[in-house]
Parts: structure tokens; sequence; C-alpha cells
């Protein structure tokens, strides 16, 4: 099952999605997680925080789920 995010902005960094997915609570832990784990973008393993998320992108993180990025109607 994949949870939808809705964002109001045209992207949303790598790092500010995992804060606002309530994954991780702040950036300190982010970049430690992302250096030891990384996360799945689009099926490719990404470790950078300030990777751009676009709507209709799918981020997986081990353990936590699947997530999409989906634009606010506002």
């Amino acid at each position: 099952m994949e949870e939808k995010i809705e964002i109001s902005t045209d992207y949303i960094p790598l790092g500010q999605f995992l804060k606002l997915a309530n994954i991780l609570e702040s950036g300190g832990m982010i970049k430690v997680f992302l250096q030891e784990n990384g996360v799945y973008v689009n099926d490719e393993l990404e470790t950078r925080r300030g990777k751009k998320l676009y709507p209709g992108d799918t981020v997986y993180v081990e353990d936590v789920g699947t997530f999409v990025v989906i634009k606010s109607a506002e």
C-alpha cells in the first residue's frame, strides 16, 4: 500500500520530504540515515538530501513503506 504525501510546491527536497512524511524528525537524523541506508526514489538508490522530488515520484524506505508525491489541489 502506498501512502500519498501532498506538496504545495513544484518539488520538495528529499530531506524535507522525509520530515513531512514523519519518517525522520531532524536534518541530522536524515543525513546519517541516508548515508548509512539510503532510500529508493523511482527504484533507484538515493543518498542525497537535496534530491528534488516531483509529483508522481515514488519513495521507498525499507521497513517503513512506499510513499508517492502528489501535488495539492490548492
